[in-house]
C-alpha cells in the first residue's frame, strides 16, 4: 500500500462535497506542495493518519492542545459532562465556573462572555468597542489575523497570506472602509494616524504576539506605547489573545508583557480542544452587552457544557506551578538545537520563539518584525522542509506563515527525533542546492 493511499482517496472524495476538500483553507496544504493527510486518532504528542503513519505533532490543533492529545483530566471531564447531555440552550453552573477561572487568571478581565469561536469573539469585541465609544473606525496591523469577519480581512495573516489573497471577494468596500491596517511595530506611522483620525477610532485590535504570519515579537516599547496612546485618545485597546491566551503565561501575553488592554479575546485553549471563544474586559465596557446593555450578541451553543468542562480541566492543570517554565524550557532546547543544525549546514533559517510556540523562517538570516519582512521568507524552501519532515514522521504547520506549538506531552525523545529528522532533511536540501 502507498504511504498516503487512504488519505489520497479521502481527499479526492472530500473535494466533491467540501469546497477545496477541507473545512479551513490552510489544511489543504497547497502552499507546501502536497495534499493533506487525514488524521485518524491522537495520543499525547503523537497523531496517526488513516494509513497508520505516526507523526510527532507540532500543530496541536493550531494551539489548543497545550496539555497534549487525550489528556486524562480533560477526557474525564468531558466524559462526566457527556453523561448529562450535550447541549441545553440554558445556563449551567459550569459556565460560571469557567468565567470565574478566566477572570482569576487573566489580569485585565472583570467580566467575560463565552462564544463559540475566536472569530465570534473578535467580531463581538469590535461591535462592543464601537458602541462604547460611539465611533466607527478600527485600527489593526498588517499580518495580524483576527478571524474571518468582514472588517478584519484587510492585509490579514493565517490562511489569507498563505494563499496569497490580498483580502476577500464578497466583502463590500463600505464594510472595510472603516478598517485601517498599519505595519506592526511601527509606532511612527501609528502616531501620524492617531494625530489625524484618533477622535474617530473606536478600537485598536492587535495580536500582542502575532502568530498568524509566523511568530513575530513586539519591540520592547510597542505594546506599552500602544496602551498609553489609546488611553490618551479614548480608544478601546483590544488584545486578540486567541492564540497567546494561556499559552505564554497563566494570564497570557498581557501578563507576560505587563500591559493591560481594555478588552481581551480568547479561544483555543479555553475549550480544551472543543469549539469555544470568549471576550471580556473592564466591567464598565462589558455592561454594554445584552441583556445588561444595548449591544446585541447571542449564540445557541455558547457556554456548551462539554466545552466548558474541557476548558475548566485544562485551565486547572495550567494553574499548577512550574508549567510554563517547563514548556518554555522544552521549546528553547528544541529551537536552539534546530538553529545549530541549520547554521552548521549553512541553511538560511531564522527561528523566532516565545513561550511554547515558534516559527522557522526559511531564507531569512535575522529577526523579522513586521509583515513586509515576513513576506521575504522562502516559501518553497519551507515547503520542501515540510514534505521531508512529514515523511520522517514530524507534523508541522502546512504553511510558512504559521506557528508551531509544543505541549506538556512532548518529551525529550520527541525532540531528539525531530532534530535528527531536521538534520537529515536540511542536509539533503543543502546538497540539492549545490548540485
Amino acid at each position: 500500500m502507498e504511504p498516503y493511499f487512504l488519505s489520497a482517496r479521502y481527499f479526492d472524495a472530500a473535494q466533491n462535497v467540501i469546497p477545496g476538500g477541507v473545512n479551513s483553507p490552510v489544511r489543504a496544504c497547497k502552499s507546501v506542495g502536497c495534499n493533506p493527510v487525514f488524521i485518524d486518532r491522537a495520543e499525547g504528542s503523537i497523531i496517526y493518519d488513516v494509513d497508520g503513519n505516526r507523526y510527532i505533532d507540532y500543530v496541536c490543533s493550531w494551539g489548543p492542545m497545550i496539555l497534549g492529545h487525550g489528556n486524562s483530566a480533560v477526557t474525564a471531564a468531558i466524559e462526566e459532562a457527556l453523561k448529562n447531555g450535550t447541549s441545553y440552550g440554558a445556563p449551567t453552573w459550569r459556565e460560571v465556573e469557567l468565567a470565574r477561572k478566566i477572570i482569576d487568571m487573566v489580569p485585565s478581565i472583570e467580566q467575560v462572555r463565552l462564544v463559540n469561536s475566536g472569530t465570534e469573539a473578535t467580531m463581538s469585541a469590535i461591535r462592543l468597542a464601537r458602541a462604547y465609544t460611539n465611533r466607527k473606525k478600527i485600527i489593526k496591523f498588517d499580518g495580524c489575523y483576527h478571524g474571518h469577519a468582514d472588517a478584519f480581512l484587510v492585509k490579514a495573516g493565517s490562511g489569507v497570506v498563505t494563499l496569497g489573497i490580498p483580502g476577500s471577494p464578497g466583502v463590500p468596500e463600505e464594510v472595510v472602509g472603516n478598517t485601517i491596517s498599519l505595519p506592526f511595530n511601527d509606532l511612527e506611522t501609528l502616531k501620524k494616524v492617531l494625530e489625524l483620525e484618533g477622535d474617530q477610532v473606536a478600537a485598536v485590535i492587535v495580536e500582542p504576539v502575532p502568530a498568524n504570519m509566523g511568530v513575530v515579537l513586539p519591540l520592547p516599547d510597542f505594546l506599552p506605547t500602544l496602551r498609553d496612546w489609546t488611553a490618551q485618545n479614548g480608544i478601546v485597546l483590544i488584545f486578540d489573545e486567541v492564540i497567546t491566551g494561556f499559552r505564554l503565561a497563566p494570564g497570557g501575553a498581557q501578563e507576560f508583557y505587563d500591559v493591560m488592554p481594555d478588552l481581551t479575546c480568547l479561544g483555543k485553549i479555553i475549550g480544551g480542544g472543543l469549539p469555544v471563544g470568549a471576550y471580556g474586559g473592564r466591567a464598565e465596557i462589558m455592561q454594554y452587552v445584552a441583556p445588561a446593555g444595548p449591544v446585541y450578541q447571542a449564540g445557541t451553543l455558547s457556554g456548551n457544557p462539554l466545552a466548558t468542562a474541557a476548558g475548566l480541566a485544562t485551565l486547572e492543570v495550567l494553574s499548577r506551578p512550574g508549567i510554563y517554565e517547563l514548556l518554555g524550557n522544552k521549546t528553547s532546547l528544541l529551537t536552539e538545537a534546530l538553529t545549530e543544525v541549520a547554521a552548521g549546514l549553512e541553511i538560511p533559517c531564522h527561528i523566532q520563539a516565545i513561550g511554547s510556540m515558534f516559527t522557522c523562517f526559511f531564507g531569512v538570516t535575522g529577526p523579522v518584525y513586521n509583515f513586509e519582512e515576513v513576506k521575504k521568507a522562502d516559501t518553497e524552501m519551507y515547503g520542501r522542509f515540510f514534505r521531508n519532515m512529514l515523511e520522517a514522521g514530524v507534523y508541522l504547520a502546512p504553511s510558512q506563515f504559521e506557528a508551531a506549538f509544543l505541549s506538556l506531552a512532548h518529551g525529550m525523545d520527541d525532540m531528539e527525533w525531530t532534530v535528527e529528522a531536521a538534520e537529515i532533511t536540511l542536509k539533503e536540501m543543502a546538497e540539492a542546492e549545490t548540485e
